[in-house]
């Protein structure tokens, strides 16, 4: 995945290079996390890693493919036995000579090309649909764009006000939060232990968001509610569109979401030690308000983009677990083999 790191300071001719076929491994942690970070590298144009990682390549790809290699890494088996014999340290880490040591089933190059080319061939059709999905995100936020440049903006405030229900009866106890990438996610808190009368209700197609914006990946957390209605922190803050006939709350998500309303958000955040985009900046905000007409169209194609992402996580779920299926034939039919003289 691309890095998050700022490199603007950073010595990049320490790094080290990964090419298409090589994989990319990093020894630590892996029995905490229960995780071999084992990675093949399949771009065409090289890329830098850390030099805290190590570059791995097989050493004669006429006896072991890269692919079918990589294949057998992806088992959650070969995840749980990494953790079993990674090292007693504090980064409890799968040092290269026990990596080494761990042995897979190598059949002939001929069935690993067969293994390889049915997942390889699943996986081409899951991307291709993923990547249908950018097509769709683009009309989305072109829409939203031309309608900035074109409609004259009004004043949210004037659309929305704040809910203060509170969960007196304790007839709820869906207790919610807010991450940054602007969903509800279930807490992690123990609602045995909480006092639930004091917070706040949101219902289906009302907002919450947290004010505070330092120190939050300069994101803000917005979110609206689709489902059950859910109990959020009473410091967080709910409202609604007051009329749904004028201004559909779909609508209004879609100009949340978007990244420059992020930076919008953080640039108007105030405060010292901590610094919040409180209601009153939430009520400055300026936006294209379209005829509703308008508003629904842009809305339905959201919802296909959103229906069209669930079926694409749906399939990845679905191809994942066929890596173990397709390895338990081959380690039921052959010796297994150390990796020790197939890699370097």
């Amino acid at each position: 995945m691309p890095s998050v790191a700022n490199t603007s300071e950073t010595d990049l001719s320490k790094y080290k290079i990964i090419q298409k076929g090589q994989f990319a491994y990093s020894a630590m942690q892996v029995g905490r996390d229960e995780t071999i970070r084992i990675a093949l590298y399949i771009d065409d144009e090289p890329a830098i890693i850390s030099p805290a990682y190590l570059v791995i390549e097989v050493n004669d790809k006429s006896e072991l493919l890269p692919e079918y290699m990589m294949m057998w890494f992806q088992r959650p088996e070969s995840d749980r036995y990494g953790w079993f014999i990674s090292d007693s340290s504090v980064r409890a880490s799968l040092d290269w000579e026990r990596l080494c040591d761990i042995e897979i089933p190598i059949p002939d190059i001929d069935e690993q090309q067969k293994f390889v080319a049915l997942y390889s061939g699943l996986m081409s059709n899951q991307k291709v649909y993923e990547n249908s999905l950018t097509d769709l995100q683009l009309i989305c936020d072109t829409y939203i764009e031309n309608l900035i440049k074109t409609e004259e903006p009004k004043v949210l405030g004037e659309y929305i006000e704040q809910s203060d229900e509170r969960n007196n009866d304790l007839l709820i106890d869906n207790l919610i939060g807010i991450s940054v990438n602007k969903v509800f996610m279930e807490t992690k808190s123990n609602k045995e232990r909480l006092d639930l009368s004091n917070y706040k209700i949101v219902r289906p197609r009302e907002f919450g968001y947290v004010s505070v914006t330092s120190r939050n990946g300069e994101k803000i957390s917005i979110a609206l509610l689709d489902d059950e209605a859910g109990l959020v922190s009473s410091t967080y803050t709910v409202f609604k569109v007051k009329d749904t006939t004028e201004l559909l709350p779909e609508y209004l998500f879609l100009f949340f979401k978007r990244s420059e309303f992020d930076r919008y958000a953080r640039f108007h955040s105030w405060g010292s030690a901590r610094e919040t985009f409180d209601w009153a900046d939430m009520c400055n905000v300026k936006l294209p308000i379209p005829d509703i007409k308008v508003q629904e169209a842009i809305v339905t194609i959201y919802h296909t983009l959103e229906t069209r992402k669930r079926i694409n996580e749906q399939l990845k779920n679905t191809i994942k677990p066929l890596c173990p299926v397709l390895m338990r034939g081959v380690v039921a039919s052959l010796n297994v083999k150390p990796l020790k003289a197939k890699i370097l």
